[in-house]
Parts: structure tokens; C-alpha cells; sequence
């Protein structure tokens, strides 16, 4: 019973976790173990293609994959790959805090793509990552979230 309580908490918090934009005050969850980057210092992003799945790990220590993560405005986002022959889209869809709006990233293992952050708010993305020379199965998506809080947050 102890078990089947503590898994249902666990979904429970993991269900939260993928809808932070659609809380009140999405910005509340940013702390310093979450928030990657700065004005001054760039938040690297990793995108690959996992066994199951597409993973985005911001360069955050501990961070986990596919989790929401916040940026300050002003912080370069280094959107890239570290898997060999491999290649993403991310797509923020019609608003993002970049410009220009509506454009997607594009970039792979041998280019990283990268953009600055600029308006503050909550931004749902969907990251694609494909593998070259794969027959099978060789692209999938997934979709997280990204806080942009404003400089003085």
C-alpha cells in the first residue's frame, strides 16, 4: 500500500512538472538549481535522440531531461548537440521571447544554433532529434517548457 501511495505522489509531481505554464505564476519555480545561464554566460542546451524518445538537458549540474528550466532575459541560449550525427529542430511555435518570432532553431552535432532571449513569460517547445544513417525509428519529439524571467529576477 506504503508503495502504491508513494508512486501515485510521484505522478502526481511528475504531471506538475510538464505544465508549469499553465500555472498562475510559472516564474515561481525558478531558483538557482533550475535556472541556467546569464546576461553574461550562455545556457548551453543539449538536444539528442534517446532510445525512447528525444531528450533536452539544459547545462544546469543535476539537471534532468525534458524538465522545465528557466533563463534570465539577455542570456544566449547555445542550442546543440553532443551526440555524433545528429540533428534537431526546436519549435516554439507562433511566440517566442527571440526573434524572429515563430522561427525555428535548427541546427545538429557538427552546427550549434543559437539565439538571446528576450521577452519574459512561459514558452512551450517541441524538440525533434534525428539520428543520420538509422533505418528505423531514427527521429522522435518531445515537448518541455522554458521560463524566461526577467534580469532583475
Amino acid at each position: 500500500m506504503l508503495l502504491i501511495l508513494t508512486l501515485s505522489g510521484y505522478l502526481v509531481s511528475e504531471e506538475h512538472n510538464k505544465n508549469v505554464c499553465s500555472e498562475p505564476n510559472p516564474e515561481s519555480i525558478c531558483t538557482p538549481k533550475n535556472t541556467c545561464g546569464s546576461a553574461t554566460a550562455p545556457c548551453t542546451v543539449d538536444i539528442k535522440r534517446t532510445a525512447e524518445s528525444a531528450a533536452v538537458t539544459p547545462d544546469i549540474p543535476g539537471a534532468k531531461s525534458n524538465t522545465p528550466f528557466c533563463v534570465k532575459t539577455g542570456t544566449t541560449m547555445i542550442w546543440k548537440s553532443m551526440s555524433k550525427n545528429t540533428g534537431f529542430v526546436v519549435d516554439f511555435g507562433p511566440s517566442a521571447s527571440f526573434e524572429p518570432a515563430g522561427a525555428a532553431i535548427i541546427g545538429g552535432s557538427d552546427r550549434s544554433a543559437s539565439v538571446v532571449m528576450k521577452k519574459p513569460g512561459c514558452y512551450k517547445f517541441s524538440a525533434g532529434a534525428c539520428v543520420s544513417g538509422a533505418i528505423y525509428g531514427m527521429c522522435a519529439s518531445v515537448d518541455t517548457e522554458l521560463i524566461v524571467v526577467g534580469s532583475g529576477n
